[in-house]
C-alpha cells in the first residue's frame, strides 16, 4: 500500500512539470518523424561509387602519396576522426585520414560499452537550469536512435535497473526517469517502469535485499561499440567511398602554404612518417600530403596538434581518466544492467553485462595525457567497494575476480570562445585557427556522427569547399545491410560453426560474418566442422586473426585488444592465445622469427601494464602477508607435504607429476610449468612452502581466485584421501 501511495504521490507532484515538458516532447516527436524521411533521402543521396572490398594497405599508401591534393585530411583514427572522414567523403569531398597507432587504439576502444543519452545530463539540466546539459541530452538521445538504426548488429536496447533503498527516492527517481523517456519522445527505446522489491530481486537476484524498497528500470543501448563500430564506419569510408584511411602513420609537422589567399581556402600540408617497424617496404618513409583543409580529431592529443600549428595557443583539453574492470558473468544477470546514481564520492557507476562477462565503471579523475594509460589499484578497489554496496552479502566481491582492468582518457575541453575559459564544456567544441586548422574536441562516442557533421560544416564554410549538406543520418554502417537476428542460424547450417561462435560472428561482423566463416579452418572433429577457437572459453576463432589482418591489424596488440576483445575480457586468456595469434599473423604478414618474438613480448607488456595484469599479479608477491589461523597453516602444510615427500621445503614439476600419476591424471609438462610459474614468486623454478602459504592466504582474503595450482593440489589431496579410506561394503562387511 505504501509503495502504491508513493507512486501515486509522485504522479501528483510531477504532473505539472511533465505537462510543461509535454509540449516540447510533441514538437520533438514531429521533428523525429520528419527526420526519418530525411534519413531515407540522405542515405539514397550518397552517390559515391561503392565497392564492397577493402582496398589493400599498399593501395591506400599509394593513394596518399600520389594524390596531388585532398579536399580534407583528417588526423586521428578514433570514432570522431573516422566519423569526420565519412561525413566528408559522402559529401563528395576527396578525403584522407591518418592515424599514428591503430584505429580506435585510444579513448574510442576504452569506453563504457553503452550508448546512452545520459541520465545525469538530465538531472543537471533540471537542478542547475543548465541549457548546455539539456542540449547534450537531446543530441545524445537522437544519436542513440540513429545508431540503433544504422548498426543493428552492434547494438540493442538494454534494461538498466536503478535500485531504491529509501522511500522518498522512489518518486524522485521515477519522475526523473519518466522525464528521460519523455524527452526521447518517439525515439524512446522502451518505456521505463517501477518494480516492487520482490520483482526486483527476481530479475536481479544478486542485489542487496536489506532496506530495498523497489527499483526503477529504464532502457539505454548496450553495444559492442569501440573498434567494431569504428571498423564499420571505416568499411563504408574505404570500401564504399574510396577514401584513403591509414593507421600507423604519424604526423611530423604541419606546413601552412597559404593563409586563406586562394578562393579554395587555406592550403595545408602534412608531413607524415610511418611509425611502425617492418611494415612492408614503406618502413620509415616520409612523404607530404597536401590538402585544402586539415582536421584535428586527436582526442586527448588535441593540444599537441594545435601547437604544431601555433606554439602560443593555450591548451583546451582537460584530460580525465576513467577506469573500468571486467568480472565474471555471474555478478550480473545476462540481460539487465545496474546504475549506481550516487557513489560515495558523487560519481555514477554502471554495472553491465558485456560479452557474457560483467563490466563495471567508470571512475573520473584528472590525469596527464599519455598513449599508454594504466589502471591503478586505488581505482579498481574504489569500483569494487561501490559494487559491494549494491550486491547481496551472499555474493563475495573478490579482488581476485577482476579479470581485466583498463584506463581510458576522456578529452574534456574548455571552449576557447567562451568568456569563462576555465569552465569545462560537456558538449563538443569546434574551433578554427588563424591558419585554418579545424579542431574538433570533447563530446562522447554516442554523438560521434553529429560531432563529425558540425566539424565538416565548419570546414566547408571556412575553406570554401564545394559540398552539400551531411548525408550520414540513416546511412547504414558496413555489416548492417543484410543482417538479421537469425543470421547466425545460417552460419551454423551452412558452415558447421558452433552456435556460440556463429552468434558471436553475426553480432560482431553483421552480414560480413560469412567472409570470416569462409576462411575458417576445418577442425577435424565431428562438431564443430569449422572454426578453431583461440581459447576454449571465448568464441573467438583463428579465422578472425586472418580477417583482422585484412582489417589492417599490424601488431599482436591490435589483434588481442581490438580485432578481438580478449585483452579486455580476460588478460590471462589473452596471454594464452598470444603464441597462436603471433604465428598466424607472422604467416600473413611475413614476419621473421625475431619479429614474432618482439611482437609477443610487446603484447605481453601491453597486458601487464595497460590491461591490469600487473595490478592483478601484485596481489601475490614475495612480501605478501600470511594471515592464516594456526589450524589453516597446519592443514595447508599437510597438503603441501603430500607433494613434497622428501621434505625439501619446495615442490617442482616432478613432484606434481608424481602425485598426478598416482591418481591417474595427466597434464602436459608445459602446462604444469605455467601453473607453477603463476605461484613461483622468485622465479627459481620451484614453489616453496612460504609461497604456497602466501597463495592460500591471498585466496582466503579474496585477492586471488582461480589459481590452478591451488585447485590441482586440493583435488589431488581429496583423491588420495578417498583411496586411503576402505569402504565397508568392499571389505565384506566383517567386524
Amino acid at each position: 500500500m505504501a509503495f502504491q501511495k508513493a507512486v501515486k504521490g509522485t504522479a501528483l507532484i510531477g504532473g505539472g512539470a511533465i505537462a510543461t515538458v509535454f509540449g516540447l516532447s510533441q514538437f520533438s516527436q514531429y521533428r523525429n518523424k520528419h527526420g526519418t524521411l530525411v534519413r531515407v533521402q540522405a542515405a539514397e543521396a550518397v552517390t559515391v561509387p561503392k565497392s564492397k572490398d577493402f582496398p589493400t594497405r599498399e593501395q591506400q599508401i599509394l593513394a596518399l602519396q600520389t594524390t596531388s591534393e585532398f579536399d580534407v585530411l583528417v588526423i586521428g583514427g578514433g570514432a570522431t576522426g573516422c566519423g569526420c572522414a565519412l561525413d566528408a567523403a559522402t559529401r563528395g569531398l576527396k578525403t584522407a585520414l591518418v592515424e599514428r597507432d591503430d584505429f580506435s587504439s585510444g579513448t574510442s576502444s576504452r569506453s563504457t560499452k553503452l550508448i546512452h543519452g545520459g541520465v545525469r545530463y538530465l538531472q543537471k539540466a533540471i537542478m542547475n537550469l543548465d541549457l548546455e546539459q539539456a542540449s547534450v541530452l537531446k543530441e545524445s538521445l537522437e544519436e542513440r536512435a540513429n545508431l540503433l538504426e544504422i548498426a543493428p548488429h552492434l547494438s540493442a536496447p538494454l534494461p538498466i535497473m536503478l535500485p531504491v533503498y529509501k522511500w522518498w527516492q522512489l518518486p524522485y527517481y521515477w519522475f526523473g526517469i519518466k522525464l528521460y523517456d519523455l524527452v526521447a519522445g518517439s525515439q524512446c527505446l522502451k518505456s521505463s517502469y517501477v518494480l516492487s522489491k520482490s520483482r526486483a530481486l527476481e530479475l536481479f537476484p544478486m542485489l542487496r535485499k536489506d532496506d530495498l524498497v523497489g527499483a526503477i528500470v529504464y532502457y539505454d543501448d548496450s553495444t559492442v561499440m569501440g573498434f567494431r563500430s569504428n571498423r564499420e564506419v571505416r568499411g563504408v569510408l574505404t570500401a564504399w567511398c574510396g577514401a584513403a584511411a591509414l593507421s600507423c602513420v604519424g604526423v611530423m609537422e604541419l606546413v601552412v602554404l597559404s593563409h586563406r589567399a586562394l578562393p579554395s581556402g587555406a592550403v595545408a600540408a602534412q608531413r607524415s612518417e610511418e611509425v611502425i617497424d617492418n611494415c612492408f617496404f614503406y618502413a620509415g618513409q616520409e612523404f607530404d600530403v597536401r590538402a585544402k583543409c586539415v582536421i584535428n580529431a586527436t582526442g586527448p592529443f588535441t593540444d599537441s596538434v594545435r601547437k604544431m600549428d601555433d606554439q602560443e595557443v593555450p591548451n583546451i583539453c582537460q584530460p580525465s581518466a576513467g577506469v573500468h574492470i571486467v568480472m565474471p558473468g555471474y555478478y550480473s544477470p545476462d540481460n539487465m544492467g545496474l546504475l549506481d546514481p550516487a557513489t560515495s564520492d558523487g560519481r555514477v557507476i554502471f554495472f553491465l553485462p558485456w560479452e557474457k562477462m560483467t563490466i563495471a565503471g567508470t571512475t573520473d579523475s584528472p590525469t596527464d595525457v599519455t598513449s599508454h594509460p594504466i589502471p591503478t589499484e586505488e581505482d579498481i578497489n574504489f569500483i569494487l567497494n561501490e559494487v559491494r554496496n549494491y550486491l547481496s552479502v551472499d555474493v563475495e566481491v573478490r579482488r581476485g575476480d577482476v579479470l581485466a582492468a583498463w584506463s581510458g582518457i576522456r578529452p574534456l575541453v574548455t571552449d576557447p570562445n567562451s568568456k569563462d575559459t576555465q569552465s569545462i564544456s560537456r558538449n563538443h567544441v569546434v574551433t578554427i585557427s588563424e591558419s585554418g586548422l579545424v579542431t574538433i574536441a570533447g563530446g562522447k562516442w554516442t554523438t560521434y556522427r553529429s560531432m563529425a557533421q558540425d566539424t565538416i560544416d565548419a570546414a566547408v564554410q571556412a575553406h570554401g569547399l564545394k559540398a552539400g549538406s551531411s548525408k550520414t543520418i540513416g546511412l547504414q554502417l558496413q555489416g548492417a545491410e543484410e543482417w538479421s537476428p537469425t543470421l547466425y542460424i545460417r552460419l551454423v547450417q551452412d558452415y558447421g560453426l558452433e552456435s556460440e561462435v556463429a552468434q558471436h560472428l553475426a553480432s560482431t561482423y553483421g552480414d560480413k560474418a560469412f567472409e570470416v566463416a569462409k576462411i575458417a579452418q576445418v577442425t577435424g572433429k565431428r562438431w564443430p566442422i569449422v572454426g578453431k577457437r583461440l581459447v576454449s572459453e571465448f568464441p573467438y576463432i583463428e579465422a578472425e586473426v586472418v580477417y583482422g589482418v585484412k582489417e589492417y591489424a599490424r601488431t599482436a596488440v591490435d589483434m588481442i585488444s581490438r580485432r578481438t576483445r580478449l585483452a579486455f575480457l580476460n588478460v590471462q586468456a589473452a596471454e594464452e592465445a598470444l603464441p597462436r595469434i603471433v604465428d598466424i599473423m607472422g604467416k600473413e604478414l611475413h614476419w621473421s622469427e625475431q619479429k614474432k618474438k618482439e611482437e609477443l613480448e610487446a603484447a605481453k607488456k601491453f597486458l601487464y601494464y595497460e590491461m591490469g595484469y600487473k595490478v592483478k599479479s601484485d596481489q601475490l608477491t614475495d612480501s605478501s602477508e600470511i594471515s592464516l589461523t594456526p589450524a589453516d597453516i597446519e592443514r595447508y602444510k599437510k597438503r603441501f607435504h603430500m607433494f613434497d615427500k622428501e621434505k625439501k621445503g619446495f615442490i617442482t614439476i616432478l613432484d606434481v607429476q608424481r602425485v598426478l600419476e598416482s591418481i591417474s591424471v595427466q597434464i602436459a609438462e608445459n602446462t604444469l610449468h605455467d601453473i607453477l610459474n603463476e605461484v613461483d614468486l622468485n622465479k627459481n623454478g620451484q614453489v616453496e612452502l612460504n609461497e604456497f602459504l602466501q597463495l592460500m592466504s591471498a585466496i582466503q582474503k579474496g585477492h586471488i581466485s582461480g589459481s590452478r595450482l591451488a585447485v590441482l593440489m586440493k583435488t589431488a589431496e581429496e583423491n588420495l584421501h578417498q583411496r586411503l579410506v576402505i569402504p565397508v561394503d568392499r571389505s565384506g562387511g566383517g567386524l
